[in-house]
């Protein structure tokens, strides 16, 4: 059974590895290049600004959560843990600390689409860029 706590400077290099991994497989149709930019924003921007959790099992690091206020910058398991319910308790560790939540998704990511759904988020808006704002 893992555990989640706030996460630390040493959980750097395994959030991007698991942000990597759950990417490529929640956004195929997203291009190397953008892909590579956002690594490094993850890095540089992403995480030094929001407030991020991590889920861990053993003392690995298998997903994460981040939020900017109330909204979901991120959450991402790694795909070898998909459906065994960390995504679920990640949601549930940030509604303990916020009333409402909202998460811009790419509106081709049906798998994140599909996952907000069945918690309760619903459709606001299809931004041009190709994002669902749900809440």
């Amino acid at each position: 059974m893992g555990k989640i706590r706030k996460r630390e400077e040493k959980d750097i290099e395994q959030i991007v590895n698991i942000w990597y991994q759950a990417s490529s497989l929640a956004h195929p149709f997203l291009e190397t290049e953008f892909v590579e930019k956002t690594k490094n924003d993850l890095i540089d921007i992403y995480l030094p600004n929001t407030e991020t959790w991590v889920y861990e099992d053993n003392y690995k690091v298998v997903g994460f959560i981040s939020m900017r206020g109330n909204e979901i910058g991120g959450l991402f398991v790694l795909p070898s843990y998909h459906c065994l319910g960390i995504g679920t308790q990640l949601i549930n560790w940030v509604k303990e600390f916020h009333k409402e939540l909202e998460v811009e998704v790419f509106a081709k990511n049906t798998i994140g689409r599909a996952f907000y759904e069945k918690y309760g988020f619903t459709t606001l808006k299809i931004i041009f860029t190709g994002k669902a704002r749900i809440r």
